[in-house]
């Protein structure tokens, strides 16, 4: 829910910053964005969220089958993480999560065209969004699966399905290509970054919009599901604090989360996809805790990339080096590095902090 205070979809820019391994600076521009034109027509103004109702969001699968699959990057071009969920959730007063042990987390694969003859195991989990208050509603996830892949070829198309080869519960057939190898000569053609997505009318437009461009990588900067618009019972409002102020704590309702997945996996499947936490993730429940489902529901390479948070991690695509940033978790560190584009992402918008620099570092 809520009006979209972050632009939908910044340009997708990469074309237009790499030309023959070079990047114009700013003082060059601004540059016309080389992508398939926006349908305004399709715009819907206010934003309206997608009902339960919608056939978009609803559970297709049975028993332990996987969805909302999703394909995230490691550190660097050798290496992705699959992630999908099995089993279903819960909400409501007497919940009980289900076993992360009950089900292989398993990843078939292969460069496309040829057999999906790798394999990789993984690891699996639940969280729960609990709350210490008579009258909310606690919520537990379905299991979440984690699968990285590793010694992989830049610049490669693979084909892949996940799930659990001995239940016979696998995936359909998804693929990923790989980035190019990360030196200063070597950029991914588009990178599509998009903030305050959220599941309503107009994330349809946005999405449409994304399918159309092709992009290599998605960044999605904060404002993923906006299920910190509603309560635990479902009741959602534009303004949750105009219309909810007597809540003794800000609500969720996580079934969005859900919703978006299911939503957003014949992209998010297919094109790997990165993440920064922002103000509507922030999600507090019992015990203080915090990103609980943010951090759990996706793959960050953290520790990867030598962070020990899923709030700030960086990663290479090509030659252009991220740093990720969230800005409601204290950090303070300092980097040396060769030469590389760096993107540097801190968000969100909601933020005094919040900016994107594109910097060219020797």
């Amino acid at each position: 829910m809520g009006v979209l205070a972050f632009p939908l979809f910044l340009p997708l820019l990469w074309r237009l910053i790499v030309v023959n391994a070079s990047f114009p600076t700013t003082l060059e521009g601004p540059f016309k964005p080389v992508t398939v034109p926006f349908d305004n027509q399709s715009y819907h103004g206010n934003a309206i969220d997608l009902p339960d109702t919608d056939p978009q969001i609803q559970r297709t699968v049975q028993g332990f089958e996987p969805e909302q699959v999703s394909v995230s990057l490691s550190s660097d071009y050798d290496s992705v993480w699959i992630s999908w969920i099995t089993g279903d959730s819960q909400i409501g007063d007497d919940i009980t999560p289900l076993d992360p042990e009950s089900v292989y987390s398993v990843v078939q694969y292969g460069i496309e065209g040829s057999q999906m003859s790798n394999e990789e195991v993984g690891y699996s989990l639940v969280y729960n969004q609990l709350y210490p208050f008579e009258g909310l509603q606690n919520y537990t996830s379905g299991i979440i699966h984690h699968v990285r892949l590793t010694g992989l070829e830049p610049s490669t198309l693979y084909q892949y399905q996940c799930g659990d080869p001995y239940i016979s519960a696998m995936s359909d057939v998804f693929y990923f290509r790989t980035m190019p190898p990360s030196s200063p000569t070597n950029y991914p053609h588009r990178v599509a970054v998009v903030g305050d997505l959220g599941l309503t009318y107009n994330t349809s437009t946005t999405f449409g919009h994304l399918l159309s461009n092709h992009p290599d990588l998605l960044v999605l900067v904060g404002g993923i599901s906006y299920a910190d618009m509603y309560l635990t019972n479902g009741t959602g409002s534009d303004c949750y604090p105009c219309s909810f102020d007597e809540s003794p704590i800000h609500e969720t309702y996580q079934p969005r989360w859900d919703y978006w997945g299911r939503f957003m996996q014949p992209l998010v499947a297919n094109v790997p996809t990165m993440l920064v936490g922002g103000k509507h993730e922030i999600e507090p429940q019992a015990e203080d805790q915090i990103f609980v489902s943010y951090s759990s529901r996706f793959a960050f390479p953290s520790e990867e990339s030598g962070s020990s948070s899923s709030a700030y991690y960086s990663f290479n695509a090509g030659g252009i080096h991220f740093v990720i940033l969230n800005p409601y978790t204290y950090y303070d560190k300092s980097c040396k590095a060769s030469t590389l584009l760096f993107i540097i992402f801190i968000f969100d918008s909601y933020s005094p902090g919040f900016c994107i620099s594109i910097l060219s570092i020797q």
